[in-house]
């Protein structure tokens, strides 16, 4: 059975369909990857899935087997399913420790003081930072390590499932593959992992499902190289046509 089913969900700013009858499922364990043009609702599918800030107009959202889409965004968060934004986000004068804490209480079950600094230290450890860097505060970090500090966080609420969005922008090419091998080893740990990302590399590298958006629809969906292959993606994302 699918962890998350989305079916049929619709979403509209005025007479803009953000996002247009949009259907799909991913897997327990997967890493699953979705692409497309800019304004083509990769976000706005994030926003819906997550009611942060808005749910869908239309269409039945299903994360483990509950439906979701009439429901908080702190309840859904609640229930296992964690998201990362487009650009770091952070508590700037907390410290990296206090923000990884942050995550740890926000954790949808109980846990007793002394089990949340364990999981705030633990997601630290995986994503990097290094421990004589826990009292420096959010705002000394460079964008890679602030990264880090937002998926630690995120990683820190025990989330089933996790919703990355853009996590390769404004990183250099070493970066990059460091975020690779650290979304593998998020995903490694059971964690359900969906990115969003224009860099194909990352994508490819990473992905056992491709969604590929155009104009609030989906353009296609399958095994990435065959996803990359079709001509109406070729046209669409990467904005090349044939001659003739």
């Amino acid at each position: 059975m699918a962890l998350l089913q989305v079916r049929n969900v619709t979403k509209a700013f005025g007479s803009l369909k953000a996002l247009d009858n949009i259907s799909f499922d991913v897997a327990p364990g997967e890493i699953f990857g979705i692409a497309g043009p800019n304004g083509s609702g990769k976000s706005t599918l994030f926003n819906v899935i997550t009611s942060i800030p808005f749910g869908p107009d239309r269409g039945q959202v299903v994360f483990d087997g509950i439906e979701i889409q009439r429901k908080s965004g702190n309840d859904i968060a609640r229930l296992g399913l964690a998201r990362t934004f487009q650009r770091e986000t952070s508590f700037d004068k907390l410290t990296v420790f206090e923000n990884a804490m942050i995550g740890a209480v926000y954790c949808g079950r109980r846990r007793t003081s002394s089990e949340q600094r364990e999981s705030a230290t633990d997601a630290l450890n995986l994503v990097g930072i290094e421990r004589k860097r826990f009292g420096q505060t959010a705002d000394e970090l460079s964008v890679y390590d602030r990264k880090c500090l937002m998926l630690a966080t995120a990683v820190a609420m025990a989330p089933r499932m996790l919703l990355l969005d853009e996590p390769a922008s404004g990183l250099t090419k070493p970066e990059i593959e460091s975020s690779i091998g650290l979304i593998r080893r998020i995903a490694e740990r059971g964690i359900t992992v969906v990115l969003i990302e224009h860099v194909l590399t990352f994508l490819m590298s990473l992905s056992q499902h491709l969604l590929v958006l155009n104009q609030g629809q989906v353009l296609a969906l399958g095994e990435p190289r065959s996803v990359i292959a079709d001509p109406r993606v070729i046209e669409a994302y990467l904005g090349t046509r044939k001659a003739g």
